[in-house]
Protein backbone atom coordinates (compact mmCIF):
# COMPACT_ATOMS: atom_id res chain seq x y z
CA UNK A 1 0.00 0.00 0.00
CA UNK A 2 1.38 3.13 -0.82
CA UNK A 3 0.28 5.83 1.81
CA UNK A 4 1.49 10.14 1.71
CA UNK A 5 1.20 12.08 4.22
CA UNK A 6 0.81 15.03 2.53
CA UNK A 7 2.34 18.75 4.06
CA UNK A 8 2.41 17.54 7.39
CA UNK A 9 4.74 19.26 10.62
CA UNK A 10 7.27 16.82 11.65
CA UNK A 11 9.39 16.17 14.07
CA UNK A 12 12.77 14.78 12.53
CA UNK A 13 16.01 13.61 13.67
CA UNK A 14 18.61 16.91 13.41
CA UNK A 15 22.57 16.34 12.85
CA UNK A 16 22.98 15.90 16.57
CA UNK A 17 20.37 13.14 16.97
CA UNK A 18 17.79 15.89 18.72
CA UNK A 19 14.74 17.39 17.02
CA UNK A 20 13.57 19.72 14.97
CA UNK A 21 10.19 20.27 13.54
CA UNK A 22 9.60 21.09 9.72
CA UNK A 23 6.60 20.69 6.97
CA UNK A 24 7.31 18.07 4.84
CA UNK A 25 5.57 15.32 2.39
CA UNK A 26 6.17 11.79 4.15
CA UNK A 27 5.87 8.83 1.58
CA UNK A 28 5.09 5.16 2.96
CA UNK A 29 5.27 2.65 0.63
CA UNK A 30 4.53 -0.93 2.36
CA UNK A 31 6.20 -1.21 5.52
CA UNK A 32 8.47 1.33 4.59
CA UNK A 33 9.44 5.15 4.59
CA UNK A 34 10.23 5.76 1.19
CA UNK A 35 10.95 8.92 1.56
CA UNK A 36 10.31 12.30 3.97
CA UNK A 37 11.05 16.01 1.78
CA UNK A 38 10.67 18.88 3.35
CA UNK A 39 7.87 21.03 1.26
CA UNK A 40 9.50 24.71 1.88
CA UNK A 41 12.88 23.33 0.02
CA UNK A 42 12.63 23.40 -4.09
CA UNK A 43 10.62 20.75 -5.62
CA UNK A 44 12.22 17.68 -5.19
CA UNK A 45 11.91 15.11 -8.02
CA UNK A 46 12.56 12.40 -5.96
CA UNK A 47 9.47 12.09 -4.78
CA UNK A 48 8.60 8.17 -5.48
CA UNK A 49 4.36 8.62 -5.77
CA UNK A 50 2.12 11.81 -6.28
CA UNK A 51 -0.92 12.57 -4.62
CA UNK A 52 -2.99 10.85 -7.61
CA UNK A 53 -0.67 7.33 -7.88
CA UNK A 54 -1.12 6.61 -4.16
CA UNK A 55 -3.53 4.52 -2.71
CA UNK A 56 -4.57 6.57 0.31
CA UNK A 57 -3.25 10.53 0.99
CA UNK A 58 -3.73 12.20 4.70
CA UNK A 59 -3.78 15.34 4.59
CA UNK A 60 -1.39 16.82 6.89
CA UNK A 61 -3.46 20.49 8.23
CA UNK A 62 -2.98 21.26 11.35
CA UNK A 63 -1.32 18.13 11.83
CA UNK A 64 2.02 16.61 13.80
CA UNK A 65 4.11 13.69 12.96
CA UNK A 66 6.37 11.88 15.00
CA UNK A 67 7.77 8.14 15.43
CA UNK A 68 5.60 6.19 17.16
CA UNK A 69 6.20 5.84 20.75
CA UNK A 70 7.72 3.35 22.72
CA UNK A 71 7.36 2.09 26.20
CA UNK A 72 10.41 0.57 27.43
CA UNK A 73 8.85 -0.93 30.30
CA UNK A 74 5.83 -2.43 31.22
CA UNK A 75 3.00 -5.54 32.44
CA UNK A 76 0.09 -4.87 29.57
CA UNK A 77 -1.74 -8.03 31.55
CA UNK A 78 -2.43 -5.66 34.78
CA UNK A 79 -4.90 -3.29 33.51
CA UNK A 80 -7.75 -5.19 35.15
CA UNK A 81 -5.79 -4.41 38.03
CA UNK A 82 -5.90 -0.36 37.52
CA UNK A 83 -6.86 1.35 40.95
CA UNK A 84 -7.03 -1.50 42.98
CA UNK A 85 -3.99 -1.31 45.35
CA UNK A 86 -2.85 2.40 45.63
CA UNK A 87 -1.67 3.92 48.27
CA UNK A 88 0.58 1.14 49.98
CA UNK A 89 3.89 0.84 50.48
CA UNK A 90 5.68 -1.27 47.75
CA UNK A 91 5.54 -4.61 49.49
CA UNK A 92 2.38 -4.33 50.85
CA UNK A 93 1.44 -3.30 47.23
CA UNK A 94 3.60 -6.61 45.65
CA UNK A 95 3.08 -9.62 48.28
CA UNK A 96 -0.20 -8.87 49.82
CA UNK A 97 -2.50 -7.48 46.64
CA UNK A 98 -1.23 -8.09 43.43
CA UNK A 99 -0.11 -11.37 43.80
CA UNK A 100 -2.96 -12.37 45.85
CA UNK A 101 -4.96 -11.41 42.50
CA UNK A 102 -2.33 -13.16 40.02
CA UNK A 103 -2.51 -16.20 41.78
CA UNK A 104 -6.25 -16.01 40.58
CA UNK A 105 -5.46 -15.05 37.49
CA UNK A 106 -6.78 -17.32 34.30
CA UNK A 107 -4.70 -17.30 30.96
CA UNK A 108 -8.33 -15.54 29.91
CA UNK A 109 -8.14 -12.54 32.35
CA UNK A 110 -4.26 -12.08 31.12
CA UNK A 111 -5.92 -12.08 27.37
CA UNK A 112 -8.54 -9.38 28.19
CA UNK A 113 -6.09 -7.24 30.27
CA UNK A 114 -3.34 -7.30 27.69
CA UNK A 115 -6.05 -5.89 24.71
CA UNK A 116 -7.22 -3.41 26.97
CA UNK A 117 -3.40 -2.33 27.99
CA UNK A 118 -2.86 -2.48 24.29
CA UNK A 119 -5.94 -0.22 23.46
CA UNK A 120 -4.80 2.15 25.96
CA UNK A 121 -1.27 2.22 24.57
CA UNK A 122 -2.93 3.19 20.73
CA UNK A 123 -5.07 5.40 21.52
CA UNK A 124 -1.79 7.45 23.07
CA UNK A 125 0.40 6.63 20.77
CA UNK A 126 2.42 3.73 21.52
CA UNK A 127 3.53 1.43 18.21
CA UNK A 128 6.17 -0.89 20.58
CA UNK A 129 6.86 -1.96 23.74
CA UNK A 130 8.80 -4.30 26.40
CA UNK A 131 6.56 -6.39 28.53
CA UNK A 132 7.33 -9.02 31.24
CA UNK A 133 4.07 -10.88 31.70
CA UNK A 134 3.15 -14.36 33.51
CA UNK A 135 0.85 -15.72 30.33
CA UNK A 136 2.76 -15.59 27.45
CA UNK A 137 0.18 -17.74 25.48
CA UNK A 138 -2.97 -15.38 25.70
CA UNK A 139 -0.27 -12.47 25.73
CA UNK A 140 1.29 -13.04 22.61
CA UNK A 141 -2.00 -13.74 20.76
CA UNK A 142 -3.95 -10.54 22.00
CA UNK A 143 -0.65 -8.41 21.07
CA UNK A 144 -0.84 -10.47 17.42
CA UNK A 145 -4.45 -9.08 17.20
CA UNK A 146 -3.81 -5.48 18.06
CA UNK A 147 -0.55 -5.27 15.47
CA UNK A 148 1.69 -3.58 17.50
CA UNK A 149 5.43 -4.03 17.84
CA UNK A 150 6.47 -6.02 21.04
CA UNK A 151 9.38 -7.49 22.88
CA UNK A 152 7.84 -9.65 25.38
CA UNK A 153 9.43 -12.50 28.48
CA UNK A 154 8.13 -14.63 31.03
CA UNK A 155 8.64 -13.40 34.27
CA UNK A 156 11.41 -15.95 35.70
CA UNK A 157 11.47 -16.65 39.53
CA UNK A 158 13.18 -19.84 41.18
CA UNK A 159 16.56 -20.37 43.38
CA UNK A 160 17.88 -22.42 40.40
CA UNK A 161 17.77 -24.73 37.36
CA UNK A 162 17.09 -27.75 39.14
CA UNK A 163 13.83 -25.67 40.56
CA UNK A 164 10.57 -27.58 38.88
CA UNK A 165 9.06 -23.94 38.22
CA UNK A 166 11.91 -22.24 36.87
CA UNK A 167 11.81 -25.02 34.62
CA UNK A 168 8.50 -24.87 33.72
CA UNK A 169 8.57 -20.69 33.24
CA UNK A 170 11.53 -21.55 30.91
CA UNK A 171 10.59 -24.35 29.18
CA UNK A 172 7.10 -21.61 28.40
CA UNK A 173 9.74 -18.87 27.12
CA UNK A 174 11.23 -21.13 24.87
CA UNK A 175 8.48 -22.25 23.20
CA UNK A 176 6.66 -18.95 22.85
CA UNK A 177 10.38 -18.09 21.30
CA UNK A 178 9.93 -20.60 18.42
CA UNK A 179 6.34 -19.61 18.10
CA UNK A 180 7.47 -15.91 17.18
CA UNK A 181 11.08 -16.52 15.44
CA UNK A 182 9.22 -15.50 12.07
CA UNK A 183 6.82 -12.92 13.66
CA UNK A 184 8.36 -9.36 12.37
CA UNK A 185 6.75 -7.60 15.37
CA UNK A 186 7.14 -9.98 18.10
CA UNK A 187 10.33 -10.98 19.79
CA UNK A 188 10.58 -13.49 22.89
CA UNK A 189 13.51 -12.05 25.39
CA UNK A 190 14.84 -13.77 29.08
CA UNK A 191 12.56 -12.18 31.93
CA UNK A 192 14.62 -12.65 35.21
CA UNK A 193 11.94 -11.32 37.51
CA UNK A 194 14.24 -9.68 40.16
CA UNK A 195 17.09 -10.27 42.58
CA UNK A 196 14.79 -10.98 45.51
CA UNK A 197 12.53 -13.45 43.29
CA UNK A 198 15.09 -14.68 41.05
CA UNK A 199 18.50 -16.06 42.61
CA UNK A 200 21.78 -16.11 41.43
CA UNK A 201 22.27 -19.63 40.41
CA UNK A 202 18.89 -19.18 38.40
CA UNK A 203 20.28 -16.24 36.91
CA UNK A 204 23.80 -17.41 35.64
CA UNK A 205 21.07 -20.30 33.80
CA UNK A 206 19.53 -17.64 32.40
CA UNK A 207 22.04 -15.33 31.29
CA UNK A 208 23.49 -18.78 29.80
CA UNK A 209 20.34 -19.44 27.79
CA UNK A 210 20.38 -15.70 26.44
CA UNK A 211 23.70 -16.14 24.93
CA UNK A 212 23.14 -19.77 23.44
CA UNK A 213 20.17 -18.46 21.84
CA UNK A 214 21.07 -14.87 21.43
CA UNK A 215 18.12 -13.35 23.62
CA UNK A 216 17.91 -10.18 25.56
CA UNK A 217 17.15 -9.73 28.76
CA UNK A 218 14.28 -7.66 30.33
CA UNK A 219 15.44 -7.27 34.49
CA UNK A 220 13.96 -5.27 37.27
CA UNK A 221 16.87 -3.95 39.18
CA UNK A 222 17.08 -1.98 42.36
CA UNK A 223 13.54 -0.31 42.68
CA UNK A 224 13.31 0.26 46.12
CA UNK A 225 15.78 0.46 49.14
CA UNK A 226 15.12 -2.71 50.46
CA UNK A 227 15.28 -4.63 47.45
CA UNK A 228 19.15 -3.14 47.24
CA UNK A 229 19.62 -4.15 51.08
CA UNK A 230 18.51 -7.33 50.95
CA UNK A 231 20.53 -8.29 48.22
CA UNK A 232 23.45 -6.58 49.75
CA UNK A 233 23.40 -9.18 52.64
CA UNK A 234 22.29 -12.09 51.13
CA UNK A 235 25.14 -11.79 48.02
CA UNK A 236 27.30 -9.27 49.41
CA UNK A 237 26.66 -6.73 46.03
CA UNK A 238 24.06 -4.39 44.63
CA UNK A 239 21.40 -6.06 42.52
CA UNK A 240 23.16 -4.53 39.64
CA UNK A 241 26.33 -5.81 40.91
CA UNK A 242 24.92 -9.16 40.76
CA UNK A 243 23.46 -9.11 37.66
CA UNK A 244 27.02 -8.49 35.76
CA UNK A 245 28.34 -11.17 38.07
CA UNK A 246 25.61 -13.55 36.77
CA UNK A 247 26.64 -12.85 33.42
CA UNK A 248 22.67 -11.10 32.87
CA UNK A 249 24.24 -8.12 31.32
CA UNK A 250 26.51 -10.19 28.51
CA UNK A 251 23.87 -9.72 25.98
CA UNK A 252 21.59 -6.76 25.20
CA UNK A 253 20.28 -5.81 28.30
CA UNK A 254 16.69 -3.80 29.03
CA UNK A 255 17.44 -2.81 33.27
CA UNK A 256 13.76 -1.82 34.65
CA UNK A 257 13.93 1.32 37.52
CA UNK A 258 17.60 1.25 38.99
CA UNK A 259 16.45 4.08 41.60
CA UNK A 260 18.49 3.17 44.26
CA UNK A 261 22.40 2.98 42.47
CA UNK A 262 25.28 4.06 43.50
CA UNK A 263 28.49 5.69 40.88
CA UNK A 264 29.79 1.94 41.13
CA UNK A 265 26.30 0.71 39.89
CA UNK A 266 26.20 3.57 37.06
CA UNK A 267 29.86 2.39 35.85
CA UNK A 268 28.23 -1.17 35.61
CA UNK A 269 26.10 -0.41 33.27
CA UNK A 270 27.96 2.58 31.58
CA UNK A 271 30.19 -0.32 31.24
CA UNK A 272 27.62 -2.82 29.73
CA UNK A 273 25.95 -1.13 27.61
CA UNK A 274 22.77 -1.35 29.64
CA UNK A 275 19.75 0.60 28.77
CA UNK A 276 17.64 1.75 32.06
CA UNK A 277 14.12 1.92 31.28
CA UNK A 278 13.19 4.84 34.09
CA UNK A 279 9.34 4.42 34.79
CA UNK A 280 8.99 7.82 37.56
CA UNK A 281 5.14 7.62 38.00
CA UNK A 282 5.53 3.79 39.16
CA UNK A 283 8.53 4.52 41.17
CA UNK A 284 6.62 8.00 42.93
CA UNK A 285 3.61 6.11 43.04
CA UNK A 286 4.60 3.26 45.37
CA UNK A 287 7.36 5.39 47.07
CA UNK A 288 10.66 4.05 45.62
CA UNK A 289 11.71 7.70 44.82
CA UNK A 290 13.56 8.71 42.21
CA UNK A 291 16.27 7.39 39.78
CA UNK A 292 19.62 9.64 38.96
CA UNK A 293 18.06 9.61 35.27
CA UNK A 294 20.91 13.30 35.18
CA UNK A 295 23.59 11.18 36.11
CA UNK A 296 22.72 8.29 33.48
CA UNK A 297 22.43 10.80 30.80
CA UNK A 298 25.89 12.44 31.49
CA UNK A 299 27.59 8.88 31.97
CA UNK A 300 26.48 8.25 28.15
CA UNK A 301 23.76 5.56 29.42
CA UNK A 302 20.94 4.74 27.08
CA UNK A 303 17.99 5.83 29.30
CA UNK A 304 14.23 4.56 28.04
CA UNK A 305 11.26 6.02 29.00
CA UNK A 306 8.13 3.12 30.76
CA UNK A 307 5.26 3.26 32.30
CA UNK A 308 5.20 -0.03 34.77
CA UNK A 309 1.81 -1.56 34.57
CA UNK A 310 -1.41 -0.03 35.42
CA UNK A 311 -1.57 -1.48 38.74
CA UNK A 312 1.17 0.68 39.96
CA UNK A 313 1.03 3.84 37.63
CA UNK A 314 -1.89 3.50 36.71
CA UNK A 315 -1.61 4.56 32.55
CA UNK A 316 0.61 3.12 30.16
CA UNK A 317 -0.37 7.18 28.59
CA UNK A 318 3.44 7.81 27.69
CA UNK A 319 2.91 11.58 27.39
CA UNK A 320 1.77 11.62 30.94
CA UNK A 321 5.32 9.83 31.55
CA UNK A 322 7.17 12.47 29.24
CA UNK A 323 5.57 15.36 31.32
CA UNK A 324 6.79 13.63 34.83
CA UNK A 325 10.09 12.49 33.45
CA UNK A 326 10.71 16.23 32.31
CA UNK A 327 9.50 17.88 35.21
CA UNK A 328 10.61 15.95 38.46
CA UNK A 329 14.48 16.34 37.65
CA UNK A 330 14.09 19.71 37.21
CA UNK A 331 12.04 20.08 40.86
CA UNK A 332 14.99 17.38 42.54
CA UNK A 333 17.47 18.86 41.30
CA UNK A 334 16.97 22.19 41.07
CA UNK A 335 17.80 22.55 37.89
CA UNK A 336 15.56 24.28 35.04
CA UNK A 337 17.79 22.48 32.19
CA UNK A 338 17.80 19.12 33.33
CA UNK A 339 16.19 16.60 31.05
CA UNK A 340 14.66 18.88 28.80
CA UNK A 341 11.76 18.15 26.24
CA UNK A 342 13.83 16.87 23.83
CA UNK A 343 15.98 14.37 25.91
CA UNK A 344 12.45 13.31 27.39
CA UNK A 345 10.90 12.65 23.42
CA UNK A 346 14.32 11.12 22.60
CA UNK A 347 13.84 8.80 25.73
CA UNK A 348 10.40 7.60 24.13
CA UNK A 349 11.39 7.16 20.85
CA UNK A 350 15.05 7.14 19.69
CA UNK A 351 16.17 5.34 23.10
CA UNK A 352 13.56 3.35 23.27
CA UNK A 353 13.89 2.05 19.54
CA UNK A 354 17.91 1.01 20.90
CA UNK A 355 16.76 -0.90 23.89
CA UNK A 356 14.50 -3.05 21.53
CA UNK A 357 17.85 -3.03 19.51
CA UNK A 358 15.73 -1.95 16.45
CA UNK A 359 17.81 1.36 16.71
CA UNK A 360 18.41 1.51 12.83
CA UNK A 361 14.81 0.25 11.77
CA UNK A 362 12.42 2.22 13.81
CA UNK A 363 12.06 5.87 16.58
CA UNK A 364 12.75 8.61 14.21
CA UNK A 365 11.03 9.68 10.70
CA UNK A 366 13.57 8.56 8.06
CA UNK A 367 14.22 7.28 4.85
CA UNK A 368 14.03 3.65 4.87
CA UNK A 369 13.40 2.90 8.39
CA UNK A 370 9.90 0.89 9.55
CA UNK A 371 6.53 3.26 8.93
CA UNK A 372 5.52 3.27 12.89
CA UNK A 373 4.13 6.35 13.01
CA UNK A 374 1.83 8.67 14.56
CA UNK A 375 -0.29 11.89 14.07
CA UNK A 376 -1.14 14.18 16.45
CA UNK A 377 -4.63 17.16 15.78
CA UNK A 378 -2.78 20.87 16.48
CA UNK A 379 -5.71 22.11 16.38
CA UNK A 380 -6.72 21.98 19.69
CA UNK A 381 -6.44 23.89 23.08
CA UNK A 382 -3.35 21.77 24.08
CA UNK A 383 -1.42 22.97 21.41
CA UNK A 384 -2.54 26.25 21.02
CA UNK A 385 -1.09 28.83 20.25
CA UNK A 386 1.64 26.40 18.20
CA UNK A 387 4.95 28.19 20.12
CA UNK A 388 6.95 25.17 19.97
CA UNK A 389 5.71 21.81 18.98
CA UNK A 390 8.25 19.79 21.09
CA UNK A 391 7.58 21.52 24.18
CA UNK A 392 3.68 21.13 24.21
CA UNK A 393 4.61 17.51 23.76
CA UNK A 394 6.41 17.27 27.07
CA UNK A 395 4.47 20.02 29.23
CA UNK A 396 0.68 20.32 27.41
CA UNK A 397 -0.34 17.55 25.62
CA UNK A 398 -2.08 14.67 27.23
CA UNK A 399 -2.30 11.96 24.59
CA UNK A 400 -5.85 12.42 23.76
CA UNK A 401 -4.42 14.23 20.19
CA UNK A 402 -3.10 11.22 18.43
CA UNK A 403 -5.65 10.77 15.47
CA UNK A 404 -3.86 8.09 13.52
CA UNK A 405 -2.08 5.42 14.79
CA UNK A 406 0.74 3.36 11.89
CA UNK A 407 2.83 0.31 13.00
CA UNK A 408 4.80 -1.65 9.49
CA UNK A 409 2.76 0.70 7.45
CA UNK A 410 -0.43 -0.43 8.52
CA UNK A 411 -3.21 1.75 10.07
CA UNK A 412 -4.17 0.82 13.22
CA UNK A 413 -6.36 3.33 14.65
CA UNK A 414 -7.60 6.57 12.10
CA UNK A 415 -9.74 9.50 13.42
CA UNK A 416 -9.59 8.08 16.72
CA UNK A 417 -10.68 4.27 15.91
CA UNK A 418 -8.96 1.58 16.91
CA UNK A 419 -9.32 -0.81 13.77
CA UNK A 420 -7.85 -4.15 15.15
CA UNK A 421 -9.65 -4.43 18.35
CA UNK A 422 -13.07 -4.48 19.62
CA UNK A 423 -13.55 -1.88 22.22
CA UNK A 424 -16.99 -2.44 23.41
CA UNK A 425 -15.99 -6.42 24.23
CA UNK A 426 -12.49 -5.42 26.43
CA UNK A 427 -14.40 -3.14 28.70
CA UNK A 428 -17.43 -5.73 28.96
CA UNK A 429 -14.67 -8.72 29.42
CA UNK A 430 -12.02 -6.48 31.80
CA UNK A 431 -15.28 -5.14 33.81
CA UNK A 432 -16.51 -9.46 34.34
CA UNK A 433 -12.80 -10.04 35.20
CA UNK A 434 -13.07 -7.05 37.82
CA UNK A 435 -16.50 -8.34 39.18
CA UNK A 436 -14.59 -12.03 39.90
CA UNK A 437 -11.56 -11.45 41.09
CA UNK A 438 -10.69 -7.92 42.71
CA UNK A 439 -14.47 -7.04 43.97
CA UNK A 440 -15.00 -10.40 45.94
Amino acid sequence: MKILIKEIMTVLPDQRKKFAVHECNVYIEDDIIKSVIETEKKKDTRAPFSDKTADKVINGKNKLLLPGLINAHTHIYMNFMRCCGDDLAFNDWLFKRIYPIEDKMTDTDAYWGTQLGLLEMIESGTTGFIDMNLNMDPCGEAIRKAGLRGIISRGLVGEGPEDEGAIRRIKETMEAREKYLENDLIEVCMGPHASYSCEEKLQHYIADLAMEYNMKVNVHLSESRKEVEDCKNKYGVSPIALAERTGLFANRTIAAHCVHIDDADLDILAKNKVTVATNPVSNMKLGNGVAPVPKMLKKRINVALGTDGAASNNTLNMFHELSVVTLIHKGVNEEAQCVSAKEGLFMMTMAGAKAMGKEYEIGSVEDGKKADLIILNTDTASFMPRNDYISALAYSCNGSEVETVIVNGRIIMENREVLTLDKERIFFENEKIMNRIIKK
